[in-house]
């Protein structure tokens, strides 16, 4: 109890940062269609006539433009985006911890993965049932376009849950925060974009951040390392995929961003099934078992911390939708480093993991590194 509220109290201090950050309608932030995680915040025609990324509302409706949203104060305005931050912080913060905890218990990454995944269709199925939100209509050619991002989507997750499970959850996202460097040579090799120099060089003391981290991390394994560069490999190349398949192309009907998240989440729990079980087969039922009979954890404890890491994984992708249609990309790549941050310092308070000070200074290159990167970003695209 006095672990979580430590967390929480973490989330809130960088909930406060982040608000303050936070610019309303910020103007001449670049034309461009601001993704998350390699996904677009908006794909369909509803979209169209958007010009600016501030003036997308991720909203369950389809994706409403934000002026002939009611005014609100600006006030009011900082307080809903702080709102956003804070849940954003709190669920990833959460599923950070409960998916550790549930890999410490059962040291089987990929049917923890495939629980989590499918986790989100209880969520979103009933909205779309319901009418709260609608559902999108998709063609057997949208889905045949959708696969290859679904494929790159089940890379993303499954890589981070490895490597959460065979190392340090710091460790873990400190070599995340070296997906920019994939990203600049995925977009160079596959789409030929070349960038400014300034970019370039911002890809400097990540690279150099991570090495240090690494030759200090007193939880190093190959296998954490591995597996967390696949994910970042996996979600630099749902970024190029979806620019090359799906820009300026109509996909289906209803599909805003929370939308499509949800598509690419139920395709990807298809995908993970037969995965799970090549892999680790149906041994996670007894592994379960022996650990409630060894007086660990109950039966319901166990499933309620595996459903646990599920709900928050799904929610704070969710919220942080919200989020990103509510700021200015500046704003909101400083949020995400912050969040980079407060996730290690959070999982050091709970796991008690030592870091060692060269650990500590790359990971701080790294992830400084990693913001100088999305703002250098941000102004090449104004």
């Amino acid at each position: 109890m006095a672990i979580m509220k430590k967390v929480v109290l973490l989330a809130l201090a960088a909930t406060s940062a982040s608000a303050f950050a936070f610019s309303p309608r910020a103007a001449n932030v670049g034309s461009s269609v601001k993704t998350y995680n390699g996904v677009p915040a908006a794909v369909g025609k509803q979209f169209a006539k958007t010009t600016s990324a501030t003036t997308l509302a991720l909203s369950s409706s389809g994706g409403a433009v934000a002026e002939e949203e009611p005014a609100k104060s600006d006030m009011g305005e900082t307080l809903q985006v702080a709102s956003y931050f804070g849940l954003w912080y709190l669920f990833n913060i959460g599923y950070n911890i409960y998916n550790k905890q549930a890999l410490n218990a059962l040291a089987f990454p990929w049917t923890i993965a495939t629980i989590q995944m499918a986790t989100g269709i209880f969520y979103f199925v009933p909205l779309w049932l319901t009418g709260l939100r609608k559902a999108p209509k998709l063609s057997m050619d949208d889905l045949k376009t959708l696969l290859p991002i679904a494929f790159c989507h089940t890379g993303v997750h499954v890589g981070a849950v490895v490597a959460l499970g065979a190392g340090a959850v710091s460790f873990a996202h400190i070599v995340k925060a070296s997906e920019p460097v994939v990203t600049c040579g995925a977009n160079a090799l596959l789409l030929g974009e070349v960038l400014p120099m300034k970019v370039y060089a911002t890809l400097l003391p990540i690279i150099g951040g991570v090495a240090i981290a690494s030759m200090k991390e007193l939880s190093f394994t190959m296998l954490a390392l591995g597996a967390a560069m696949l994910s970042n490999v996996s979600s630099s190349l749902r970024g190029v995929l979806s620019k090359k398949t799906m820009s300026g192309k109509q996909i289906g009907e209803n599909l805003d961003a929370q939308n499509l998240y949800a598509v690419l989440t139920a395709m990807s729990t298809i995908i993970l099934i037969p995965m799970m079980l090549a892999v680790e087969g149906t041994a996670f039922i007894p592994a379960f078992k022996a650990a409630v009979a060894s007086g660990a954890f109950t039966t319901k404890s166990l499933a309620t911390l595996i459903g646990l890491s599920g709900c928050s994984y799904y929610l704070y992708n969710e919220v942080a939708f919200l989020a990103l249609g509510k700021v200015n990309p500046v704003t909101h790549a400083v949020g995400n480093t912050i969040k980079r941050v407060v996730i290690i310092v959070a999982s050091v308070v709970a796991f008690k993991t030592p870091m060692s000070t060269g650990s500590i200074i790359g990971s701080s290159i790294a992830i400084a590194g990693t913001l100088l990167y999305s703002l250098a970003m941000n102004s090449v695209k104004k």
